[in-house]
Protein backbone atom coordinates (compact mmCIF):
# COMPACT_ATOMS: atom_id res chain seq x y z
CA UNK A 1 0.00 0.00 0.00
CA UNK A 2 1.45 3.36 -1.02
CA UNK A 3 -0.09 6.82 -1.05
CA UNK A 4 1.23 8.59 -4.16
CA UNK A 5 -0.59 11.93 -4.05
CA UNK A 6 -2.52 13.93 -1.47
CA UNK A 7 -4.70 16.93 -2.24
CA UNK A 8 -6.50 19.03 0.39
CA UNK A 9 -8.98 21.84 -0.16
CA UNK A 10 -10.46 23.84 2.73
CA UNK A 11 -9.39 21.13 5.16
CA UNK A 12 -8.45 22.40 8.63
CA UNK A 13 -5.92 25.23 8.13
CA UNK A 14 -5.15 24.20 4.55
CA UNK A 15 -6.92 26.34 1.97
CA UNK A 16 -5.16 24.35 -0.73
CA UNK A 17 -2.42 21.72 -0.74
CA UNK A 18 -1.42 19.31 -3.49
CA UNK A 19 1.66 17.14 -3.05
CA UNK A 20 3.12 13.97 -4.54
CA UNK A 21 4.01 11.51 -1.80
CA UNK A 22 7.17 9.40 -2.20
CA UNK A 23 7.55 5.91 -0.79
CA UNK A 24 9.78 5.20 2.19
CA UNK A 25 9.80 7.48 5.23
CA UNK A 26 8.77 11.14 5.24
CA UNK A 27 9.55 13.46 8.14
CA UNK A 28 7.17 16.42 8.52
CA UNK A 29 8.87 19.22 10.49
CA UNK A 30 7.27 22.33 11.94
CA UNK A 31 6.25 24.19 15.08
CA UNK A 32 3.06 23.37 16.91
CA UNK A 33 -0.29 24.37 15.35
CA UNK A 34 1.15 24.66 11.82
CA UNK A 35 -0.73 21.73 10.24
CA UNK A 36 1.50 18.67 10.76
CA UNK A 37 -1.13 16.61 12.55
CA UNK A 38 -3.81 17.72 10.09
CA UNK A 39 -1.91 16.04 7.25
CA UNK A 40 -1.88 12.75 9.17
CA UNK A 41 -5.54 13.22 10.07
CA UNK A 42 -6.47 13.68 6.40
CA UNK A 43 -4.63 10.53 5.34
CA UNK A 44 -6.21 8.51 8.14
CA UNK A 45 -9.62 9.88 7.16
CA UNK A 46 -9.16 8.25 3.74
CA UNK A 47 -8.80 4.89 5.51
CA UNK A 48 -11.61 5.12 8.07
CA UNK A 49 -13.83 7.97 6.78
CA UNK A 50 -13.91 9.29 10.32
CA UNK A 51 -11.51 11.23 12.52
CA UNK A 52 -9.97 10.06 15.75
CA UNK A 53 -9.07 13.69 16.41
CA UNK A 54 -12.35 15.56 15.71
CA UNK A 55 -15.68 15.40 17.48
CA UNK A 56 -17.60 15.90 14.22
CA UNK A 57 -16.97 16.22 10.49
CA UNK A 58 -17.90 19.93 10.70
CA UNK A 59 -14.68 20.62 12.66
CA UNK A 60 -12.54 19.63 9.66
CA UNK A 61 -13.88 22.37 7.39
CA UNK A 62 -11.54 25.36 7.11
CA UNK A 63 -12.79 28.13 9.43
CA UNK A 64 -12.76 30.85 6.77
CA UNK A 65 -14.46 28.67 4.15
CA UNK A 66 -16.96 27.55 6.77
CA UNK A 67 -18.40 31.07 6.98
CA UNK A 68 -19.85 30.72 3.48
CA UNK A 69 -23.38 29.49 2.81
CA UNK A 70 -21.93 26.48 1.00
CA UNK A 71 -18.55 25.13 2.15
CA UNK A 72 -16.80 22.01 0.86
CA UNK A 73 -13.70 20.43 2.37
CA UNK A 74 -12.06 17.90 0.05
CA UNK A 75 -9.52 15.16 0.68
CA UNK A 76 -8.23 13.39 -2.41
CA UNK A 77 -5.80 10.51 -2.19
CA UNK A 78 -4.25 8.60 -5.05
CA UNK A 79 -2.68 5.31 -4.01
CA UNK A 80 -1.27 2.03 -5.24
CA UNK A 81 -2.51 -1.28 -3.91
CA UNK A 82 -0.39 -4.05 -5.34
CA UNK A 83 -0.22 -3.47 -9.09
CA UNK A 84 -3.42 -1.41 -9.27
CA UNK A 85 -3.83 2.36 -8.83
CA UNK A 86 -6.86 4.01 -7.25
CA UNK A 87 -8.28 7.42 -6.42
CA UNK A 88 -10.34 8.10 -3.32
CA UNK A 89 -12.10 11.44 -2.82
CA UNK A 90 -13.99 12.53 0.27
CA UNK A 91 -16.10 15.69 0.32
CA UNK A 92 -17.40 17.18 3.57
CA UNK A 93 -20.21 19.51 2.57
CA UNK A 94 -21.74 22.15 4.84
CA UNK A 95 -24.97 23.79 3.66
CA UNK A 96 -26.33 26.64 5.73
CA UNK A 97 -30.01 27.51 5.93
CA UNK A 98 -32.40 29.24 8.28
CA UNK A 99 -32.22 26.36 10.77
CA UNK A 100 -28.43 26.47 11.05
CA UNK A 101 -27.52 24.07 8.27
CA UNK A 102 -26.33 20.53 7.94
CA UNK A 103 -23.15 18.66 7.11
CA UNK A 104 -23.00 15.63 4.86
CA UNK A 105 -20.30 13.49 3.37
CA UNK A 106 -19.75 12.24 -0.17
CA UNK A 107 -17.27 9.51 -1.08
CA UNK A 108 -16.02 8.63 -4.56
CA UNK A 109 -13.80 5.63 -5.22
CA UNK A 110 -12.25 5.62 -8.68
CA UNK A 111 -14.86 8.19 -9.73
CA UNK A 112 -17.85 6.13 -8.54
CA UNK A 113 -19.97 7.42 -5.65
CA UNK A 114 -19.99 4.97 -2.72
CA UNK A 115 -21.64 4.74 0.65
CA UNK A 116 -19.12 5.24 3.44
CA UNK A 117 -19.31 1.66 4.66
CA UNK A 118 -18.58 0.45 1.12
CA UNK A 119 -15.40 2.55 0.80
CA UNK A 120 -13.86 1.92 4.23
CA UNK A 121 -10.85 -0.34 3.84
CA UNK A 122 -10.07 0.51 0.22
CA UNK A 123 -7.05 2.34 1.65
CA UNK A 124 -5.36 1.24 4.90
CA UNK A 125 -3.49 3.32 7.47
CA UNK A 126 -2.40 3.08 11.10
CA UNK A 127 -2.31 6.31 13.14
CA UNK A 128 -0.62 7.19 16.43
CA UNK A 129 -1.42 10.48 18.15
CA UNK A 130 -0.20 11.33 21.68
CA UNK A 131 -3.83 11.74 22.80
CA UNK A 132 -4.49 8.13 21.81
CA UNK A 133 -3.15 7.14 25.22
CA UNK A 134 -6.79 7.75 26.19
CA UNK A 135 -7.46 4.40 24.52
CA UNK A 136 -5.76 2.82 27.55
CA UNK A 137 -6.43 5.43 30.22
CA UNK A 138 -9.81 6.80 29.13
CA UNK A 139 -13.42 5.54 29.17
CA UNK A 140 -14.54 2.30 27.46
CA UNK A 141 -15.97 4.08 24.40
CA UNK A 142 -12.42 5.14 23.44
CA UNK A 143 -11.33 1.50 23.36
CA UNK A 144 -14.40 0.37 21.44
CA UNK A 145 -13.86 3.12 18.88
CA UNK A 146 -10.18 2.24 18.46
CA UNK A 147 -11.01 -1.43 17.97
CA UNK A 148 -13.87 -0.82 15.55
CA UNK A 149 -11.85 1.58 13.38
CA UNK A 150 -9.13 -1.05 12.99
CA UNK A 151 -11.54 -3.91 12.27
CA UNK A 152 -13.58 -1.92 9.75
CA UNK A 153 -10.48 -1.41 7.59
CA UNK A 154 -9.96 -5.13 7.05
CA UNK A 155 -13.39 -6.77 7.49
CA UNK A 156 -15.74 -5.57 4.70
CA UNK A 157 -19.00 -6.28 6.55
CA UNK A 158 -17.88 -4.85 9.92
CA UNK A 159 -18.89 -1.24 9.24
CA UNK A 160 -22.37 -2.31 8.09
CA UNK A 161 -22.86 -4.51 11.17
CA UNK A 162 -21.83 -1.68 13.50
CA UNK A 163 -24.13 0.82 11.77
CA UNK A 164 -27.15 -1.47 11.86
CA UNK A 165 -26.46 -2.53 15.44
CA UNK A 166 -26.32 1.11 16.56
CA UNK A 167 -29.65 1.83 14.89
CA UNK A 168 -31.27 -1.22 16.50
CA UNK A 169 -30.01 -0.20 19.95
CA UNK A 170 -31.55 3.28 19.49
CA UNK A 171 -34.89 1.87 18.33
CA UNK A 172 -34.95 -0.76 21.05
CA UNK A 173 -34.14 1.85 23.72
CA UNK A 174 -37.01 4.01 22.48
CA UNK A 175 -39.39 1.06 22.83
CA UNK A 176 -38.03 0.17 26.28
CA UNK A 177 -38.64 3.73 27.43
CA UNK A 178 -42.16 3.72 26.01
CA UNK A 179 -42.97 0.43 27.75
CA UNK A 180 -41.65 1.85 31.02
CA UNK A 181 -43.68 5.04 30.76
CA UNK A 182 -46.96 3.91 29.21
CA UNK A 183 -46.96 0.13 29.52
CA UNK A 184 -47.83 -2.29 26.73
CA UNK A 185 -46.99 -5.77 25.56
CA UNK A 186 -43.32 -6.65 26.24
CA UNK A 187 -43.45 -9.13 23.34
CA UNK A 188 -43.02 -6.12 21.06
CA UNK A 189 -39.34 -6.42 21.92
CA UNK A 190 -39.01 -9.84 20.23
CA UNK A 191 -38.39 -8.36 16.77
CA UNK A 192 -35.70 -5.96 18.01
CA UNK A 193 -34.12 -8.61 20.23
CA UNK A 194 -33.62 -10.93 17.28
CA UNK A 195 -32.01 -8.22 15.16
CA UNK A 196 -29.86 -7.05 18.08
CA UNK A 197 -28.66 -10.58 18.83
CA UNK A 198 -27.86 -11.29 15.18
CA UNK A 199 -25.76 -8.19 14.54
CA UNK A 200 -24.37 -8.12 18.06
CA UNK A 201 -23.14 -11.70 17.74
CA UNK A 202 -21.28 -10.82 14.53
CA UNK A 203 -19.55 -7.90 16.26
CA UNK A 204 -18.65 -9.92 19.37
CA UNK A 205 -17.34 -12.82 17.26
CA UNK A 206 -15.13 -10.50 15.22
CA UNK A 207 -13.84 -8.69 18.31
CA UNK A 208 -12.95 -12.02 19.95
CA UNK A 209 -10.80 -13.08 17.00
CA UNK A 210 -9.26 -9.65 16.39
CA UNK A 211 -8.24 -9.18 20.02
CA UNK A 212 -6.78 -12.67 20.18
CA UNK A 213 -4.75 -12.05 17.00
CA UNK A 214 -3.55 -8.64 18.21
CA UNK A 215 -2.73 -10.13 21.62
CA UNK A 216 -0.26 -12.58 20.08
CA UNK A 217 1.46 -9.96 17.93
CA UNK A 218 1.50 -7.24 20.61
CA UNK A 219 2.82 -9.65 23.24
CA UNK A 220 5.87 -10.46 21.14
CA UNK A 221 6.57 -6.84 20.17
CA UNK A 222 6.14 -5.52 23.71
CA UNK A 223 8.43 -8.20 25.12
CA UNK A 224 11.15 -7.09 22.70
CA UNK A 225 10.60 -3.33 23.22
CA UNK A 226 10.81 -3.65 27.02
CA UNK A 227 13.89 -5.89 26.91
CA UNK A 228 11.92 -8.86 28.19
CA UNK A 229 10.82 -7.05 31.36
CA UNK A 230 7.09 -6.79 30.63
CA UNK A 231 4.44 -9.20 29.41
CA UNK A 232 1.50 -7.43 27.76
CA UNK A 233 -1.89 -9.14 27.46
CA UNK A 234 -5.16 -7.89 26.00
CA UNK A 235 -8.25 -8.79 27.97
CA UNK A 236 -11.58 -8.49 26.13
CA UNK A 237 -14.46 -7.89 28.52
CA UNK A 238 -17.73 -8.22 26.61
CA UNK A 239 -20.88 -6.91 28.25
CA UNK A 240 -22.48 -10.17 27.15
CA UNK A 241 -19.82 -12.79 27.71
CA UNK A 242 -20.45 -16.12 25.93
CA UNK A 243 -17.78 -17.63 28.21
CA UNK A 244 -17.47 -15.78 31.54
CA UNK A 245 -14.05 -15.74 33.18
CA UNK A 246 -13.58 -17.72 36.44
CA UNK A 247 -14.44 -15.70 39.51
CA UNK A 248 -11.91 -14.71 42.19
CA UNK A 249 -8.83 -15.57 40.10
CA UNK A 250 -5.67 -13.81 41.42
CA UNK A 251 -4.58 -10.98 39.16
CA UNK A 252 -1.00 -12.26 38.74
CA UNK A 253 -2.32 -15.65 37.64
CA UNK A 254 -4.99 -14.23 35.39
CA UNK A 255 -5.03 -15.31 31.79
CA UNK A 256 -7.74 -13.99 29.42
CA UNK A 257 -10.18 -16.78 28.51
CA UNK A 258 -9.89 -18.31 25.05
CA UNK A 259 -13.26 -17.70 23.38
CA UNK A 260 -12.03 -18.38 19.83
CA UNK A 261 -13.83 -21.73 19.52
CA UNK A 262 -17.26 -20.21 20.19
CA UNK A 263 -19.33 -19.98 17.01
CA UNK A 264 -21.28 -16.91 15.99
CA UNK A 265 -24.47 -19.01 16.19
CA UNK A 266 -23.78 -19.92 19.82
CA UNK A 267 -23.08 -16.29 20.68
CA UNK A 268 -26.32 -15.23 18.99
CA UNK A 269 -28.47 -17.78 20.84
CA UNK A 270 -26.84 -16.96 24.18
CA UNK A 271 -27.20 -13.22 23.61
CA UNK A 272 -30.87 -13.61 22.69
CA UNK A 273 -31.52 -15.59 25.86
CA UNK A 274 -29.71 -13.00 27.97
CA UNK A 275 -31.90 -10.25 26.48
CA UNK A 276 -35.02 -12.22 27.46
CA UNK A 277 -33.67 -12.86 30.95
CA UNK A 278 -32.96 -9.14 31.44
CA UNK A 279 -36.16 -7.89 29.82
CA UNK A 280 -38.01 -6.85 32.97
CA UNK A 281 -35.00 -5.00 34.36
CA UNK A 282 -34.29 -3.26 31.06
CA UNK A 283 -37.90 -2.11 30.72
CA UNK A 284 -37.66 -0.60 34.21
CA UNK A 285 -34.46 1.21 33.29
CA UNK A 286 -35.53 2.10 29.75
CA UNK A 287 -32.17 1.16 28.23
CA UNK A 288 -30.34 -1.82 26.69
CA UNK A 289 -27.80 -2.88 29.33
CA UNK A 290 -25.87 -5.66 27.56
CA UNK A 291 -24.27 -5.98 24.16
CA UNK A 292 -21.15 -4.86 22.29
CA UNK A 293 -22.07 -1.18 22.74
CA UNK A 294 -20.96 -1.69 26.37
CA UNK A 295 -17.91 -3.89 25.79
CA UNK A 296 -14.51 -3.03 27.24
CA UNK A 297 -10.88 -3.98 26.69
CA UNK A 298 -8.10 -3.98 29.29
CA UNK A 299 -4.33 -3.77 28.74
CA UNK A 300 -2.57 -5.97 31.31
CA UNK A 301 1.18 -5.69 31.89
CA UNK A 302 2.73 -8.18 34.30
CA UNK A 303 -0.70 -8.71 35.83
CA UNK A 304 -1.33 -4.97 36.28
CA UNK A 305 -4.12 -3.06 34.54
CA UNK A 306 -2.30 -0.21 32.78
CA UNK A 307 -5.49 1.84 32.54
CA UNK A 308 -5.62 2.08 36.33
CA UNK A 309 -2.07 1.65 37.56
CA UNK A 310 0.26 2.20 34.57
CA UNK A 311 2.80 5.02 34.55
CA UNK A 312 2.80 7.52 31.69
CA UNK A 313 5.84 5.83 30.19
CA UNK A 314 4.27 2.37 30.42
CA UNK A 315 1.05 3.57 28.83
CA UNK A 316 2.86 5.34 25.98
CA UNK A 317 5.02 2.28 25.29
CA UNK A 318 1.98 -0.01 25.35
CA UNK A 319 0.10 2.24 22.93
CA UNK A 320 3.06 2.28 20.54
CA UNK A 321 3.17 -1.51 20.83
CA UNK A 322 -0.49 -1.65 19.83
CA UNK A 323 0.11 0.54 16.77
CA UNK A 324 3.00 -1.64 15.62
CA UNK A 325 0.89 -4.74 16.25
CA UNK A 326 -1.99 -3.18 14.31
CA UNK A 327 0.38 -2.56 11.39
CA UNK A 328 1.53 -6.20 11.30
CA UNK A 329 -2.03 -7.46 11.81
CA UNK A 330 -3.31 -5.48 8.82
CA UNK A 331 -0.44 -6.83 6.74
CA UNK A 332 -1.44 -10.39 7.67
CA UNK A 333 -5.16 -9.81 6.98
CA UNK A 334 -4.94 -7.82 3.74
CA UNK A 335 -1.60 -8.79 2.23
CA UNK A 336 -0.46 -5.13 2.16
CA UNK A 337 1.46 -2.99 4.61
CA UNK A 338 -0.72 -0.06 5.74
CA UNK A 339 0.63 3.49 5.60
CA UNK A 340 2.06 4.25 9.04
CA UNK A 341 1.28 7.69 10.52
CA UNK A 342 3.15 8.73 13.68
CA UNK A 343 2.65 12.10 15.37
CA UNK A 344 5.46 13.26 17.72
CA UNK A 345 6.23 9.63 18.37
CA UNK A 346 9.72 10.06 19.89
CA UNK A 347 8.66 12.47 22.62
CA UNK A 348 9.12 11.00 26.12
CA UNK A 349 10.95 7.89 24.84
CA UNK A 350 14.48 7.09 25.99
CA UNK A 351 17.33 6.70 23.50
CA UNK A 352 17.12 2.90 23.41
CA UNK A 353 13.40 2.87 22.65
CA UNK A 354 13.78 5.60 20.04
CA UNK A 355 16.33 3.47 18.17
CA UNK A 356 14.17 0.36 18.48
CA UNK A 357 11.08 2.19 17.22
CA UNK A 358 12.87 3.71 14.23
CA UNK A 359 14.07 0.25 13.23
CA UNK A 360 10.51 -1.03 13.30
CA UNK A 361 9.15 1.94 11.35
CA UNK A 362 11.37 0.97 8.43
CA UNK A 363 9.45 -2.33 8.12
CA UNK A 364 6.52 -0.45 6.57
CA UNK A 365 6.60 0.46 2.88
CA UNK A 366 5.59 4.03 3.67
CA UNK A 367 5.64 6.04 6.89
CA UNK A 368 4.94 9.68 7.69
CA UNK A 369 6.26 11.07 10.97
CA UNK A 370 5.86 14.54 12.46
CA UNK A 371 8.19 16.38 14.81
CA UNK A 372 8.93 19.84 16.17
CA UNK A 373 12.54 18.83 16.84
CA UNK A 374 14.67 17.08 14.21
CA UNK A 375 17.34 16.68 16.88
CA UNK A 376 15.38 13.78 18.35
CA UNK A 377 16.30 11.70 15.30
CA UNK A 378 19.59 10.00 14.49
CA UNK A 379 21.12 12.11 11.65
CA UNK A 380 22.52 9.04 9.89
CA UNK A 381 19.12 7.34 9.89
CA UNK A 382 17.16 10.29 8.48
CA UNK A 383 19.80 11.23 5.87
CA UNK A 384 17.89 9.44 3.12
CA UNK A 385 14.40 10.47 4.25
CA UNK A 386 12.23 12.99 2.44
CA UNK A 387 11.58 16.04 4.65
CA UNK A 388 8.58 18.34 4.48
CA UNK A 389 8.74 21.69 6.23
CA UNK A 390 5.36 23.13 7.18
CA UNK A 391 4.44 26.59 8.37
CA UNK A 392 0.96 28.14 8.63
CA UNK A 393 -0.54 25.51 6.37
CA UNK A 394 2.13 25.90 3.68
CA UNK A 395 4.26 22.90 2.77
CA UNK A 396 7.84 23.03 1.47
CA UNK A 397 9.52 19.85 0.25
CA UNK A 398 13.19 19.04 0.67
CA UNK A 399 14.76 16.15 -1.21
CA UNK A 400 17.01 13.76 0.78
CA UNK A 401 20.25 15.06 -0.81
CA UNK A 402 19.31 18.62 0.27
CA UNK A 403 18.89 17.68 3.93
Amino acid sequence: MQLTRLSLTNFRNFARMDVFVPDGTILIVGDNAQGKTSILEAIYFLATLSSFHAGSDREMINLIAGQEKLAVARIVGEFKKGKSSHRLEVRIIQEKNGNGGRVRKEVLLDGVKKRSREAIGAFNAVLFLPQMMQVIEGPPDERRRYLDMAISQVVPQAASALLEYSKVVSQRNALLKKLAETGGNPDQLDFWDERLAKRGAEIIHQRIHTIQELDLIAGRIHHEITGGNEVLRLDYRPAFDPMPAPANQPALLYSPPNRSQITVEKIESGFLQALKDNRRMEIARGVTTIGPHRDDLSFISNGMDLGTYGSRGQVRTAMMTMKLAEMHWMREKTGYWPVLLLDEVLAELDEHRRADLMGRVSQSNQSLLTTTDVGLFDPDRIAGWQQWQIRAGTLTEEKPEEV
